[in-house]
């Protein structure tokens, strides 16, 4: 539960998940596996630097003594209940909103991957680079808020940790654009035989009402036809007392008019569809206490 030894453990594995990676496909299950473990270790290194209980299963009580240093009345520090990969990286998107460009859903492959060879010594090795990729995405924000070198983390293998990111990425460029022509393609088979004020009509309806939902939604333009789609996401209390805001945090957009559909992972291809909403009309109250503070210093100070 100590970070430092945490993230020394993540640079051991990934180093050795690197080295096995460039063997080549006979190799490639020891390097999904130890990514896996490096990259699992390297969010509870973030999650302890703020607690160690963030780290420990809530469920296992003994795990939770030794997390606040009370062990003395738990059992055996080796008998600590820890979370897996998931989890951890659940705790840590939610604590770091946006800085994460891995959801849950594209975390998948390197989970799957990780757990397949340790239980089953199943691994699909045609996914080995995309295994990868997921891997490198997550850590370097981590890195980041650890202020962890990533010279000194990623050694010998930096340059090709860039160039697996930078494909990724040239990947994702060329889906979005995909997605913008495919919308464009079916908004004009919809609407392009009618009249402008037929159209207004018919887009009103069709537009006024959110397709994803989560804990906000908020309508904003499609960039690929222009009508009204819908921004959905977690709302995020910024700043403290007078001086707190409300920000739609987006996830995900959908525009009814045109199918436009664009996941977490893809938004930074699409502008302001990635930027957090301020929401001007909320009050911070609503979504931290039933009551305004009393001691507004108080909580300056915190």
């Amino acid at each position: 539960m100590d970070s430092e030894q945490l993230k020394g453990s993540s640079h051991r594995w990934i180093s050795a998940a690197l080295a096995a990676f460039v063997e080549g496909p006979e190799s490639y299950d020891f390097a999904v596996h130890h990514a896996g473990v490096a990259t699992e270790h390297l969010l509870k290194a973030y999650l302890a630097t703020l607690h160690p209980a963030l780290i420990v299963d809530g469920r296992h009580f003994d795990s939770l003594l030794h997390a606040t240093g009370l062990g003395s009345h738990a059992g055996p520090l080796t008998k600590v209940k820890t979370i897996g990969l998931v989890e951890a990286h659940e705790r840590v998107v939610k604590l770091l909103p946006r800085k994460i460009p891995i959801d849950r859903k594209a975390l998948e492959p390197l989970a799957d991957a990780r757990n397949g060879v340790a239980h089953s010594a199943i691994h699909d090795s045609s996914q080995a680079e995309a295994v990868f990729t997921v891997c490198l995405r997550l850590v370097d924000p981590v890195l980041e808020e650890l202020k962890v070198d990533p010279k000194s983390y990623w050694g010998p293998y930096l340059v090709l940790h860039n160039k697996l990111v930078d494909e990724q990425v040239r990947q994702e460029r060329v889906a979005a654009e995909a997605l913008l022509v495919k919308a464009r393609s079916v908004f004009e088979q919809r609407f392009g035989h009618m009249s402008r004020k037929e159209r207004e009509v018919v887009l009103a309806a069709i537009t006024s009402q959110p397709m994803i939902t989560m804990s906000k939604e908020v309508p904003t333009e499609c960039p690929a036809c222009g009508s009204q789609g819908w921004v959905a996401g977690e709302v995020s209390v910024q700043g403290f007392a007078e001086h707190a805001s409300v920000y739609l945090v987006p996830y995900a957009f959908h525009c009814a008019a045109c199918d436009l559909e664009i996941g977490t992972n893809m938004l930074r291809h699409f502008g302001d569809l990635d930027y957090d909403i301020h929401l001007l009309d909320e009050d911070p109250y609503d979504y931290l206490s039933d009551e305004p503070p009393v001691d507004e210093d108080f909580y300056r100070g915190r």
